[in-house]
């Protein structure tokens, strides 16, 4: 079972008009004419952590941006094994994505 954390942001002040999307942290979260959410946290004991942040360019482009921390064995070789199929898996998972929107049409 894994917990999961919403941050979410302060009330904006600001003394730029900038037009912040609906799910826009504002404030610090942006910069650089980029809109980032505020980040949620999964956590699962044991296992590890993964953050993930929604992103508007500036161009408009959006992404999200993940970041992931996994607990690794002591010793050196099952580490480097664990890692290896952590590599593996994460690419699978973003072709699998890649490949639904491009039938999607998107």
């Amino acid at each position: 079972m894994f917990t999961t954390t919403v941050r979410r942001p302060a009330a904006r002040r600001s003394s730029v008009d900038t037009q912040h999307l609906d799910w826009c942290g504002g404030g610090h979260h942006c910069g650089l004419g980029e809109h980032r959410s505020a980040p949620i946290t999964a956590k699962l004991p044991g296992a590890g952590t993964v953050v993930i942040t929604r992103v508007q360019t500036a161009r408009g482009r959006q992404y999200a941006d993940v970041h992931l921390s996994v607990a690794l064995p002591d010793a050196d070789t099952a580490a480097r094994y664990q890692l290896s199929a952590l590599l593996h898996h994460l690419t699978r998972l973003m072709s699998a994505i890649n490949r639904h929107h491009a039938r999607a049409g998107r």
